[in-house]
């Protein structure tokens, strides 16, 4: 039987990826064998731009964890993997997904979104939806094209009574 001091670390490991799952809106699980070192730094460079991370655990703490917070995704806990996290709904995926474009060896096993476990398929549906940032200016631009149009109206209107 293991020593309390190696129980102890490993309970806090257990603690530490529940903290970071519950902190996150997004956590995704991918393998990342193959990586090189370089490629790495890159993606954790890239994922820390958009304000999310990822660390390299034990499956079986990380199974630990995802019991505890009644999680099932442990069919997914095969082979070594890794777990992105991020506040940002699809920030994480998209950083992930375009990753694995340029670098084969990474590969998307699942995510769960605001709760919601999802799968490579949805998760590929995921990357391509517009950043917070890009909606919210999709939606104020759009917005912005009513007052736009009702102002064009009234000027040719006025124009339109002025020639009369």
């Amino acid at each position: 039987m293991a020593s309390a001091k190696i129980l102890a670390a490993k309970q806090k490991t257990i603690d530490e990826i529940k903290n970071n799952v519950q902190s996150a809106s997004t956590y995704v699980l991918f393998d990342y064998r193959g990586l090189t070192d370089g490629e790495s730094k890159e993606l954790r460079r890239k994922l820390r731009e958009t304000g999310s991370d990822y660390k390299v655990y034990k499956n079986t703490l990380m199974a630990r964890a995802f019991a505890d917070l009644n999680v099932d995704i442990d069919a997914n806990l095969v082979g070594p993997s890794a777990l992105a996290f991020g506040t940002d709904q699809v920030a994480p995926i998209k950083v992930l997904s375009d990753f694995a474009k340029n670098h084969d060896a990474l590969i998307l096993k699942v995510g769960v979104v605001d709760g919601v476990i999802s799968d490579q398929a949805q998760l590929a549906k995921l990357a391509n939806i517009p950043s917070r940032d890009g909606l919210l200016t999709m939606l104020a631009g759009g917005m912005m094209q009513i007052p736009k149009n009702l102002a064009i109206c009234l000027d040719l209107y006025a124009k339109e009574k002025e020639e009369k």
